[in-house]
């Protein structure tokens, strides 16, 4: 019997290439994060705000198109580069403030 004739082999195969999806997602968002907070600490060494929220409407609409493109909900790809976004100026604002 074939992966594909057999549905608990391809229930495998598939969540191990999610595992492995997720796994690459986690490292790069730590590579994200890496440089958002090299961000934050230039712009609290030179006051600057911690939130930009004209870079910010860019950017959602930049991801809304590439979603668009790779064929994923736009709305959702919005709402992650949100959730994002809100952690990122936490650390800003949490870096102007010296913690």
């Amino acid at each position: 019997m074939t992966a594909a004739e057999d549905p608990r082999a391809e229930l495998l195969r598939l969540r191990s290439s999610i595992d492995n999806i997720d796994a690459a997602l986690i490292f790069m968002l730590a590579e994200r994060f890496r440089a958002t907070q090299q961000v934050g600490q230039l712009k609290a060494e030179h006051q600057m705000p911690a939130s930009d929220p004209g870079r910010e409407e860019q950017q959602v609409s930049r991801l809304k198109a590439l979603a668009e493109d790779a064929h994923l909900d736009p709305e959702f790809a919005e709402k992650w580069f949100n959730f994002v976004v809100a952690e990122v100026i936490r650390h800003h604002t949490e870096a102007a403030e010296g913690r």
